[in-house]
């Protein structure tokens, strides 16, 4: 079943391993529920003594404290090993779903009750440190949206700068361009992954940050004839589907027509590129609805910002820049520290590494 045996196997559906199945009835501290169909294996433990109602396709788990230990079982149910376990025991076709008696014959590792104590304590360390992670990560994000409304605004000036904010449109500040695609866009003649100048795709921008770095498809010599080349260090935006996504390119690419450039800026960079992300969510209310949304050229160039003297745009984009790295650090922490969890999975739960 993909788990190393190391001590013991038992079945789940053993009468000693867990004393009920239940749909319904009292919920308890330390019971486990899952669920048995779409999304199959979702797994959680009962944090407390509170009443709780179980939905339609949740099964609740009281364990026999005499042969399992409540929270080794529920680290286990979460693994990647037993979730795949669960797949591949799953059947149905519009719904997947794993019946109780298919349940039961599963098998998992069950070492000695002290060893199951302290397997489930060192996973649950783990666990606190990523929800005190996620918690300041959400703190932090709310804090930058706040900073983002009072600096961008003039709401709140910083230490030092007391001159006058204008309103300005973005079309007097920059030059904006729209992109150009060649056609039929799917022809092979357009694209050389050795070329170095990259094609920018929404998907591209929808999993970068502040920078684009990459792309996945890059556009030969003929391609580039009938785009649009952009610069590296050029600020760009999204005007088609994913509607106002602003990215700065770090590489020479070109863009076709779902997005635009600001060439020629006459502002920060910086500060504008965080005016076009805090204004982004609003644009869908004023672009065009067909297959999807999009936005005009006129549309962007006739929208108003509010701009401070030039050394304040640069000194806001710093402070918010500062902001975005403490958040890139953390999300980093995040990720290594949830790899830690797995890794440390991969180990306890299977016996390669044992903590009695």
């Amino acid at each position: 079943m993909g788990f190393i045996d190391f001590s013991q196997e038992c079945y789940l559906g053993s009468e000693t391993l867990y004393s009920r199945w239940m749909t319904r009835g009292d919920v308890e501290k330390d019971d486990i529920a899952f669920t048995t169909e779409a999304p199959l294996g979702n797994v959680a433990l009962i944090p407390d003594d509170r009443k709780y109602i179980l939905s339609q396709r949740t099964v609740l788990l009281k364990m026999d404290p005499r042969q399992a230990v409540s929270r080794y079982v529920f680290q286990l149910m979460l693994s990647e090993q037993f979730q795949k376990v669960l797949a591949d025991n799953s059947s149905g076709t519009t719904a997947k779903g794993i019946q109780r008696k298919r349940f039961e014959q599963l098998k998992i590792v069950c070492p000695s009750l002290p060893e199951q104590s302290a397997i489930a304590a060192a996973l649950s360390d783990v666990d606190a440190l990523l929800g005190a992670l996620e918690r300041l990560l959400a703190k932090k994000r709310d804090l930058k949206q706040a900073a983002m409304q009072q600096l961008l605004t003039g709401q709140t000036r910083l230490p030092g700068f007391d001159g006058e904010w204008g309103l300005t449109l973005l079309g007097d500040i920059a030059r904006v361009q729209r992109g150009a695609s060649p056609r039929p866009i799917d022809s092979p003649v357009w694209f050389d992954q050795n070329s170095s100048i990259g094609w920018v795709r929404i998907s591209d921008v929808t999993k970068s940050g502040m920078y684009l770095r990459e792309t996945t498809q890059r556009l030969s010599p003929l391609g580039v004839q009938f785009s649009r080349p952009v610069a590296k260090g050029s600020l760009i935006m999204s005007i088609c589907a994913t509607v106002g996504r602003p990215i700065i390119t770090e590489i020479d690419v070109c863009i076709h027509d779902g997005f635009v450039v600001f060439d020629a800026l006459q502002a920060d960079k910086l500060f504008i590129y965080y005016t076009l992300k805090w204004i982004e969510p609003d644009w869908s209310k004023h672009g065009q609805t067909g297959s999807q949304m999009n936005l005009n050229t006129g549309l962007i160039t006739g929208t108003q910002v509010s701009l401070p003297p030039l050394p304040e745009q640069t000194a806001i984009a710093a402070v918010l820049s500062d902001m975005d790295a403490e958040l890139v650090a953390l999300e980093q922490r995040l990720t290594k520290t949830r790899t830690l969890k797995q890794g440390m999975m991969q180990e306890l739960l299977t016996g390669r590494t044992r903590l009695l």
